[in-house]
C-alpha cells in the first residue's frame, strides 16, 4: 500500500484543499491557474510562460504516459519546451503511479523530484477550477510540512519581471540558411525555434532587452513569454524603432502584447486567463474559425490601436483580442500558439506566411 505524504493547497482567500504529495517534498507558493488540456503535461511544465505559477490540470488522470528523455538537437530540447520545469507546483486529481509509453524514460513523479518541484494529487480539481473561474486566479501555496504554513508567504508573480528570469542571457545563433531572423527571447518555447529552423533560416536569438536594431536582419520574431508585459518597456521601445522600417515583424502570445504596446495599445490582466488546447478564434472580417492552443494571463485592448492597425483574430468565447496586423506594412502578431506543442496546429501556416514575407 502506498504511503504518500499528506499535502495541502492553501489559497489566499483561506480555502484549503487536502491531498497527497507526489513531487518534491518541499513547500512552494505561486499564482494558481488552470489548464483544460487533456494531454501535454511535459510540454506545459517546461513552458516558460508558466514561470511563477502553480498549475492545475483539469483532466483527471495525469502521469499515465510518463516523461520522455531530455535529449537535445542543436541545443534545443527534442520533447520539452525549455531546459527545465518552470511551474512552482503541480495540482491534479489523480496521479497514475504506473506509466506506459514507447518514449517514456521515467515517471512524472521521479522527474518532479529530480527538478525539486512540489506536486499534489487527490484534489477536487473541478471544485478548484470553478472557484478560480468565479474569483479569478489567485495566489496559493502547496504545503508539505505544517511548519511551512505560516513561514511561507503568498507569492504574486505579477510584481516581478519574469521575462528577465526566463529569457536567454546572451546571443545564440542557429545558422541554417541565408535569411536572417532575429528572435527576441521573452521566454521562447523550443517548438517555436524548431519551426523556424525547419524553414532553413539563420536564426539569431537575443535576450529580451537586447538592442536588436544594431543587427542586420531580414525579419523580426517576438516570442511568447512569462508574466506582466509592462515590465518589457525596453523591448517595446526597440520594437517601435524597428517599426520605422519595413522589415517583416511577427509575434506570438507575449509577442502580440508587446507589438500592440509598441503600436500604442494597452494590456490588461484577464480574470483567469486562456490556458487550453481548445480556444476558438475567428479571423476578423471572415467566417473562418480555428481551434488554437493558448497560455496567457494578459490580453490586448485593441480599441486603443491607431487607424494604421486592425484586429487580426478575436476569441469566440469572450471576444478578447487574439491578434493584430498593420494595414500597409508586414507587421502582425497572434495571441495563440500556431506551433502548438502540445495542441492543434491548424494555424501553423502563419509561420510560412512570415517566412514568405522576408
Amino acid at each position: 500500500m502506498r504511503k504518500d505524504k499528506p499535502a495541502r493547497l492553501i489559497l489566499e482567500n483561506g480555502v484549503v484543499f487536502h491531498g497527497k504529495s507526489f513531487g518534491s517534498e518541499r513547500s512552494s507558493s505561486g499564482e494558481v491557474v488552470f489548464n483544460t488540456a487533456m494531454v501535454g503535461y511535459p510540454e506545459s511544465l517546461t513552458d516558460p510562460s508558466y514561470e511563477g505559477q502553480i498549475l492545475t490540470i483539469t483532466y483527471p488522470i495525469i502521469g499515465n504516459y510518463g516523461v520522455p528523455p531530455n535529449s537535445m538537437t542543436q541545443g534545443i530540447s527534442d520533447f520539452f519546451e525549455s531546459e527545465r520545469i518552470h511551474v512552482k507546483g503541480l495540482v491534479i486529481l489523480d496521479y497514475s503511479h504506473d506509466y506506459s509509453h514507447w518514449n517514456a524514460e521515467r515517471s512524472l513523479s521521479d522527474w518532479l523530484k529530480e527538478e525539486d518541484i512540489p506536486a499534489i494529487y487527490g484534489i477536487d480539481t473541478r471544485q478548484l477550477t470553478k472557484l478560480l473561474r468565479e474569483n479569478g486566479s489567485m495566489s496559493g501555496k502547496i504545503v508539505i510540512d505544517s511548519d511551512d504554513e505560516n513561514e511561507l508567504e503568498f507569492y504574486d508573480p505579477a510584481k516581478e519581471n519574469l521575462v528577465d528570469k526566463v529569457s536567454c542571457k546572451e546571443i545564440i545563433e542557429y545558422k541554417n540558411g541565408e535569411k536572417k531572423v532575429v528572435l527576441v527571447d521573452c521566454g521562447v518555447k523550443h517548438n517555436i525555434i524548431r519551426h523556424l529552423l525547419r524553414k532553413n533560416i539563420h536564426l539569431i536569438r537575443v535576450p529580451w532587452d537586447y538592442d536588436f536594431n544594431s543587427i542586420d536582419y531580414d525579419g523580426l520574431f517576438i516570442s511568447n513569454g512569462a508574466g506582466n508585459p509592462e515590465f518589457c518597456q525596453t523591448t517595446v521601445d526597440n520594437i517601435r524603432i524597428a517599426m520605422n522600417g519595413n522589415k517583416p515583424i511577427f509575434g506570438i502570445c507575449m509577442g502580440n502584447q508587446l507589438l500592440a504596446m509598441a503600436a500604442g495599445a494597452k494590456t490588461y490582466k484577464l480574470k483567469y486567463g486562456h490556458r487550453s488546447h481548445n480556444q476558438p478564434v475567428r479571423e476578423v472580417g471572415t467566417n473562418t474559425c480555428y481551434i488554437t492552443s493558448q497560455n496567457h494571463g494578459y490580453a490586448v485592448d485593441a480599441s486603443l490601436l491607431s487607424d494604421e492597425w486592425e484586429s487580426y483574430f478575436e476569441n469566440m468565447n469572450d471576444g478578447t483580442n487574439e491578434g493584430i496586423r498593420h494595414k500597409t506594412k508586414p507587421f502582425s502578431s497572434v495571441q495563440f500558439h500556431p506551433e502548438a506543442a502540445s495542441g492543434p496546429t491548424d494555424t501553423e501556416y502563419l509561420f510560412q506566411d512570415f517566412i514568405d514575407s522576408l
